[in-house]
């Protein structure tokens, strides 16, 4: 026997047992499971955010991605009905591809899907984590969700998760409709939530970080900076329109400038999110792979070797940047 939750509403002291299904009321998977999930993801377990929605795999396209406060990702694969034994096979095949995924990779996809970088969503989502010291993708936890346990298959789950390092879980859900016509969804777990932090610790890939400019050409390096600030990111817009011009008005720019520069924008009025706000700046400029911000921006350590400071357009690069943000500011 599967297993499965049930519900019952208490009508005038008594119990009436609710008795129907999403496909009972034209409920679709891809229309309204998905979208219901992606507007409450803490249904999935917490700490869990979403980064991806109908993913490409070499094996197919994967429902929902998503990342926990460990760096690990998270495979969601949904069933409308009752999750078989062959879901299980399913997701680990998408797993055993997104295992070799590298931090550029998933953070293509979460752009695509929250025109948000990984980094920016991660330090929204979980302030407290260092992401200079993070480690991405060091496993892979699957995430089955579905109305009802194939019983071969919660055996395979609790056998998987006894004795090997594949974190997978279950999650049963109740779709019930009271006689008011209110939607309730209900969930349960296989595995207990305790458990499965306590297994989900390990790290591998890492945000790679540096200091050193990049050294390209005129015209590679136009390319790039405009590329970037044109991409729609939360902070490319904030270094356009804020860090950029301050540095070319002011020539140095403060920390403390650049949060007043901040709230100044009308962004936020909140001087703690502004200061979060800088602090992704900050990371974005630390990337590795954004070498072409540093070597037209440069900054200082003057008080912490995490914080940077004391921004400022770097000698010989101020009509470059003149000129991108005219080009910008004429293309909007």
């Amino acid at each position: 026997m599967s297993r499965q939750i049930r519900s019952w509403q208490i009508v005038d002291g008594s119990l009436v047992a609710i008795e129907t299904s999403l496909a009972e009321q034209n409920r679709r998977e891809a229309e309204h499971l998905e979208t219901w999930i992606e507007s409450a993801p803490e249904i999935l377990g917490p700490e869990i955010v979403l980064i991806g929605r109908q993913v490409n795999t070499l094996s197919g396209p994967l429902d929902l991605l998503g990342i926990d406060r460990s760096g690990n990702i998270v495979i969601v694969e949904l069933k409308r009905d009752r999750l078989p034994r062959e879901a299980l096979c399913q997701a680990i095949d998408y797993a055993s591809d997104i295992a070799s995924w590298s931090v550029d990779r998933l953070s293509e996809e979460c752009i695509s899907y929250s025109s948000r970088s990984l980094p920016e969503i991660i330090s929204e989502n979980f302030e407290d984590v260092d992401l200079e010291s993070l480690l991405i993708n060091a496993s892979q936890r699957i995430l089955l969700v579905g109305f009802s346990v194939d019983e071969n298959l919660e055996r395979m789950i609790k056998w998987l998760t006894s004795s090997s390092d594949v974190e997978v879980n279950a999650i049963v859900l109740n779709y019930s409709r009271t006689s008011s016509g209110d939607e309730l969804l209900t969930r349960g777990v296989i595995v207990s939530e305790e458990e499965e932090r306590s297994r989900g610790n390990r790290r591998r890939f890492k945000f790679p970080m540096s200091d050193e400019p990049g050294t390209y050409e005129p015209g590679e390096l136009k390319d790039l900076v405009s590329g970037y600030l044109s991409s729609g990111l939360y902070s490319a817009e904030r270094i356009r329109n804020v860090l950029l011009p301050a540095c070319l008005k002011n020539g140095q720019v403060a920390r403390d400038q650049l949060l007043e520069g901040i709230v100044a924008s009308g962004e936020t009025a909140d001087p703690a999110t502004a200061g979060r706000f800088a602090s992704l700046i900050s990371r974005e400029m630390g990337t590795a792979s954004k070498d072409y911000l540093r070597q037209i921006i440069g900054y200082d350590y003057p008080e912490h070797h995490w914080q940077k400071d004391n921004y400022h357009i770097r000698d010989g690069y101020r009509p470059l940047v003149e000129e991108v943000l005219a080009e910008l500011e004429g293309n909007s």
